[in-house]
């Protein structure tokens, strides 16, 4: 597709107008991962189950969540994201409407995990910012930032209208509000979404922060798998405070509730990370973005083991939040780097997918080790671990950028 109309080109006004919709897009799909956290107590009475069984719907909806994060991501490359977003709209609703009459647990699962999860809330995510990434040259950097902060609002946003829905009119007749929401928002905004990104060669020209589409360090199919190893390792290590700050606050008498106050205060200064980040890497790039935010996670980790005090956790915590937020949305930008534009919805899709799945093998590895050895010490230093595999791919794939930069120099 060819288009002379400078409204549409990249990081153009039409540019700026989608990613406004794909933030709200990613917002409201979001709902999918919040909503069975917020109804978890009601389930469990509902159903009377106890609290493991309870929980086994979100763990079943992470799962699904990978994997159809990686379906929709070949999808899009095929059928672009409009279609992609009024087919999970109606699995959305379907979804809810169906939990809504769950008369078991099952049930619960199965329409949480399939519908919502797999094919509803997955798209909500890596084909929005694959598809950013389409559409900005000059500006990649924050606007995959911005895009990826949808499920961070998300879970800002969701839990107390959920929690008070819940409240007013119960779980049931609250699911059937959100699943009608999903259908009535999402539709009319992916209906704006018309035009379709450009995948030829002129979409990876050059631009200040990005290069282009520059020689891979590796053959493609051995870098896809260097990178998916990245985002496992770092989300490994990520999940280590995400999933394990309220317990562990707990453990040392500070009781659970300042652990939670910890925990919203690390995802919260993980939307200033996000979106600072993104600037940054607009300047530096996706390589040296993701080095420096994992070095910093790091840096964190380190910092939780001799600072146990109260002060100092929150303190340690906000600067985690700091930190950890612009590392998932750099792998978008990495593979832009190096593959072309017709592949990004399937490769994006699949390495911010196994970020997912590291931060789901991290919280129970996490838990796995305080079992054996009755103390969370152990676990940070398995977060460091994995941390420092992240680090080294990281500094691996900015020194062939840097390497290939001064070959087109030199040329």
């Amino acid at each position: 597709m060819t288009d002379s109309d400078p409204r549409y080109r990249p990081d153009g006004p039409y540019a700026w107008t989608r990613l406004a919709a794909l933030l709200a897009l990613g917002t409201t799909s979001g709902v999918g991962m919040w909503s069975v956290v917020v109804a978890l107590p009601t389930l469990q009475a509902e159903f009377g189950v106890d609290r493991g069984e309870a929980s086994l719907p979100y763990t079943a909806t992470m799962v699904g969540f990978a994997a159809g994060g990686i379906l929709m991501g070949r999808l899009l490359d095929r059928f672009g994201l409009r279609p992609l977003l009024i087919f999970a709209a109606a699995m959305l609703a379907g979804g809810y409407l169906l939990a809504a009459q769950a008369t078991t647990l099952w049930q619960f699962m199965a329409a949480q995990t399939l519908l919502i999860g797999m094919l509803g809330s997955a798209v909500g995510f890596a084909p929005l910012v694959a598809d950013a990434t389409l559409w900005f040259r000059r500006r990649r950097g924050i606007a995959v930032s911005i895009v990826a902060s949808g499920n961070y609002l998300a879970g800002t946003v969701w839990p107390p209208i959920l929690q008070y829905a819940i409240d007013t009119v119960g779980w049931r007749q609250a699911h059937v509000m959100v699943g009608l929401f999903c259908l009535a928002a999402m539709v009319p905004l992916a209906l704006l979404l018309r035009r379709r990104p450009r995948t030829d060669a002129d979409a990876d020209a050059t631009g200040p922060g990005h290069a282009g589409p520059a020689p891979a360090p590796l053959p493609q199919g051995r870098l896809q798998i260097m990178l998916v190893v990245a985002g496992l390792s770092c989300c490994i290590a990520m999940s280590m405070p995400q999933v394990h700050i309220v317990a562990y606050c707990g453990d040392l008498g500070y009781g659970v509730a300042r652990g939670a106050e910890m925990l919203s205060l690390m995802l919260g200064f993980g939307i200033v990370s996000r979106l600072a980040s993104g600037l940054i890497a607009d300047r530096i790039g996706g390589a040296g973005t993701l080095l420096l935010g994992s070095t910093l996670q790091c840096l964190a980790l380190f910092f939780y083991l001799p600072f146990d005090g109260l002060t100092p956790l929150y303190i340690v915590s906000a600067l985690f939040g700091l930190s950890q937020g612009g590392i998932v949305p750099s792998y978008a930008l990495i593979v832009r780097d190096h593959f072309p534009a017709r592949e990004a919805g399937r490769r994006i899709s699949l390495v911010l997918m196994m970020t997912v799945v590291g931060m789901a093998i991290g919280g129970w590895m996490s838990g796995e080790i305080y079992a054996h050895t009755g103390s969370y010490r152990a676990a940070f230093l398995n977060g460091i671990a994995f941390n420092l595999l992240n680090m080294s791919i990281a500094f691996w794939l900015l020194l062939g950028r840097l390497r290939a930069r001064r070959a087109r120099v030199a040329a």
